[in-house]
């Protein structure tokens, strides 16, 4: 039986090779393990296979596996999923970064709700790069104007841009969708220069990270390839 050890090696591999491949700097691209739906059990088995990073969508499910991992304390928790605005709170406190910012009001939100003791929250703003009307994520064109006002968030560091293009383009369209993300990412650095590193793109996940990471991607959310196929949740 494959472990998860097994299987982190394969895609550090997969993700290695694609790195050198385009062309890039080894280590340009991190893994996060997308850990939803999974115990902590699954987690501690990763982190004892050096992985450190862990993408969760659901709120309360990622509040009990912080919890249950304390005595983990290097991990690094990414909240990757759509964003309620009762839910804030506990996200701006309890999370390392967040992928899925579409919107002002959820930004601010974070901002003020984020505890002053800790460092800026990691953000990235996610785009609905193919226009899917079933689809989070703000509109390409929004960009630069939702940008420009975390000069008033202290509180968040924005880092880049997050998409999850559609999975049922042909692999030429993907590559499009990935290179329209990383365009997005230049004209936003040209625009405003001195705001926050803008150094991110949360991009590719099991199935495409080859294609994600030839036209930039930086983090790559990978969960199936890691942890096996996913249960059905209860």
């Amino acid at each position: 039986m494959i472990s998860i050890a097994d299987n982190i090696g394969g895609v550090t591999r997969r993700i290695q090779k694609a790195t050198l491949t385009a062309g890039r700097e080894p280590g340009a691209v991190r893994l996060l393990a997308v850990s939803k739906t999974r115990g902590p059990e699954d987690i501690r088995a990763a982190r004892a296979a050096g992985q450190t990073a862990f993408g969760e969508n659901y709120l309360q499910e990622a509040l009990d596996k912080i919890e249950a991992l304390q005595d983990l304390p290097d991990l690094e928790w990414h909240f990757i999923g759509p964003i309620q605005s009762n839910k804030t709170r506990d996200i701006a406190n309890r999370f390392d970064w967040v992928h899925s910012v579409d919107r002002l009001k959820i930004a601010r939100r974070l901002n003020d709700q984020r505890d002053p003791d800790l460092p800026p929250l990691n953000v990235c703003l996610q785009v609905n790069i193919d226009g899917e009307d079933t689809k989070s994520g703000c509109h390409p064109d929004e960009l630069e104007a939702l940008a420009a006002e975390f000069e008033e968030l202290p509180n968040l560091s924005l880092r880049g841009l997050m998409a999850i293009p559609d999975p049922a383009q042909s692999e030429g369209d993907l590559k499009q969708s990935f290179r329209a993300l990383a365009n997005a990412l230049k004209h936003l650095k040209l625009a405003h220069p001195t705001l926050g590193p803008l150094d991110t793109l949360s991009m590719g996940m099991s199935e495409d990270l080859e294609s994600a990471i030839a036209e930039g991607a930086t983090w790559v959310r990978v969960g199936s390839a890691v942890f096996g196929p996913r249960p059905a949740r209860g």
